[in-house]
């Protein structure tokens, strides 16, 4: 493990090296060169953000932040907690800084942004696990930017009285919450939380309002099997989650959980193919999706395919 790594993920240094897997070609991505790739880097270094592109070491950061699409990382770089799969870093946090609202606000109306995603490190310390920070990035967003529809993509709020009704009332256009994996694999992956509690967080939001648009995905390649997938996906419609993401896992370093197999292609058209028949207003799986991966032209498919199930219901 590198002295980088170990400085990132102090608690998994003892954890035994998985061997490195070679990445098969439908996995690959090139390095970002591109001007808007660094546009979007100057801006972020400039209004002292982070984002979960950079510190989650999505492979798909080239390509979105040429499309100055960013997904903001707010309250903070430092995560209370230490899932074995995040490559995000884990330890104390530092005080939040009441700057990052107007700072995320300014950053969006800069890059001229359509739509924007929101998400977080957890913040087990805080009372309200960060709640408020989410009210005011998205308040002052809609200030600046009104035309920019937002989505979040928080944590669980777990033992956060009053958090998760404080984030709705907000009126978020979209709210995601990841359950990550199935419930037999929750306890080696989602150190922390619980399925179920995941499970009644994004049916806690439709009970509270039912025109917010819900999401949740899964990583897949950590051992599940096909019909634990599935069962994910029935849990995800009695919850009535509007939105689901399948993609590929990828292991941060050789420290974190081990990747059992590659998906392959075929297997994520097929998972796409199940989800719209349960009912699913949208599915996106392939080896590359993640949370935020093209969320600015998903949102509109969302939308779109709300608008025709309520015109069938008429």
């Amino acid at each position: 493990m590198s002295e980088a790594n170990k400085l990132r993920h102090p608690e998994k240094q003892k954890n035994p090296d998985n061997p490195i897997q070679r990445k098969p070609a439908w996995i690959r991505v090139k390095a970002p060169v591109s001007k808007g790739y660094k546009e979007t880097r100057e801006l972020m270094r400039d209004k002292n953000l982070h984002t979960v592109c950079e510190e989650a070491s999505c492979p798909n950061i080239g390509e979105c932040w040429e499309r100055k699409h960013a997904t903001f990382m707010i309250l903070g770089e430092i995560c209370t907690r230490a899932c074995t799969f995040c490559n995000v870093i884990t330890g104390k946090p530092k005080a939040t800084d009441p700057m990052e609202p107007e700072n995320v606000s300014v950053s969006v109306a800069t890059m001229g942004a359509k739509h924007v995603v929101i998400t977080s490190v957890d913040r087990d310390d805080l009372d309200d696990g960060g709640a408020d920070q989410f009210v005011q990035c998205i308040e002052r967003i809609r200030e600046k930017s009104p035309e920019t529809t937002i989505e979040i993509l928080t944590p669980d709020f777990r033992g956060k009285e009053g958090a998760l009704e404080h984030v709705v009332a907000a009126k978020p256009d979209v709210f995601n919450h990841n359950l990550e994996t199935v419930p037999r694999l929750f306890p080696s992956v989602q150190l922390g939380s619980r399925y179920f509690h995941s499970l009644r967080v994004l049916q806690q939001v439709k009970e509270i309002d039912p025109h917010i648009f819900t999401k949740s995905g899964i990583m897949v390649g950590l051992g599940e099997t096909k019909e634990e997938v599935i069962q994910v996906m029935d849990d995800m419609r009695c919850a009535d989650v509007d939105f689901l993401t399948i993609g590929q896992y990828l292991a941060p370093t050789p420290k974190h959980a081990a990747i059992d197999r590659f998906v392959t292609p075929e297997e994520f058209e097929e998972y796409t193919k199940i989800a719209k028949r349960k009912g699913f207003l949208l599915a996106s799986c392939t080896p590359l999706t993640r949370s935020s991966y093209h969320a600015d032209h998903d949102f509109a498919k969302l939308r779109a395919a709300r608008e025709e199930q309520l015109a069938k219901q008429k």
